[in-house]
């Protein structure tokens, strides 16, 4: 099963949060999510459990816990579905800026009234 951990302390490295899981079971991998940019944690990660069981038994526990004072969120990750993953053009909003300052409305409305 693969894991969601969000709000991590910006400190923690992959070994000391696979510490935190293998209490609870195997573990095959462990990934804290880093900015691209400065390398510097973004304050999540996956950790990724074979036994679906000793997963849940580790979602249920560390679930709300603290590390470093810090409470962290455990759950379960759903993959994002194709067609819904992020990027700089995705999450602007809005339709690209509208029309050329209405240029485009002055031509459409020549003659006819097609609307």
């Amino acid at each position: 099963m693969n894991i969601f951990v969000g709000s991590l302390p910006f400190s923690i490295e992959e070994a000391d949060l696979r510490g935190y899981f293998e209490e609870y079971g195997a573990v095959d991998s462990v990934k804290i999510i880093s900015d691209k940019f400065t390398g510097r944690s973004k304050g999540f990660g996956f950790v990724e459990m074979p036994s679906d069981e000793e997963a849940q038994k580790a979602i249920d526990e560390l679930n709300g816990g603290s590390i470093d004072g810090r409470t962290i969120v455990v759950n379960k990750s759903e993959p994002k579905p194709e067609g819904e993953r992020r990027s700089f053009n995705n999450n602007r909003g809005g339709n690209g800026g509208g029309g050329r300052g209405g240029y485009n409305d002055r031509d459409n409305n020549r003659g006819g009234g097609r609307f």
